[in-house]
């Protein structure tokens, strides 16, 4: 009987835990493919800084960005709402899956390459290197706020 408790115990501490890792903070990300949209940069690589402003209006400015490919791009963004908001690189279906994620888990914290969450008045960075022609999407995450509008596009060239 004691041994059953035990296992009881020890197992109910290990589903309690795993609930919290999948609504807590997640360093290694979604799973998304981010290859998919280039890779994290080096600073020392930058070719070039774009400053982003993000607002309650539930816009980014600017909003569509033109980039080679290869660049490796500094966006130094500003939060300049009252709201906490954030700055995310990714395929518009990475975009989706995280953005359903965060509407289950709204207090969910980030440690991605790929954005920079931010209080109000806050700067933060995002360096990366875009590796493939195409388009590539950013968004808050924020609940509701991606519903607004809150999104923009990366174009991403031939190499020059």
């Amino acid at each position: 009987m004691k041994n059953t408790i035990k296992f009881i115990a020890v197992c109910a501490l290990f589903s309690g835990a795993s609930a919290a890792f999948g609504s807590g903070s997640h360093a290694g990300g979604h799973g998304h493919g981010a290859e998919a949209i280039g890779k994290p940069g080096m600073a020392t690589q930058v070719t070039r800084t774009i400053a982003i402003e993000m607002s309650d209006a539930m816009r980014f400015t600017p909003d569509k960005i033109t980039v080679r490919r290869g660049e490796t791009i500094r966006f130094v963004v500003r939060n300049a709402g009252q709201l906490k908001h954030e700055f995310n690189l990714g395929t518009d279906a990475d975009l989706k899956a995280h953005y359903a994620l965060m509407k289950k888990f709204p207090d969910m914290e980030h440690d991605d390459p790929n954005l920079v969450s931010l209080e109000p008045g806050k700067t933060g960075e995002v360096v990366w290197q875009f590796t493939k022609p195409g388009k590539v999407g950013f968004a808050c995450l924020h609940v509701g706020h991606y519903e607004a509008g809150m999104k923009g596009t990366v174009t991403v060239g031939a190499t020059k």
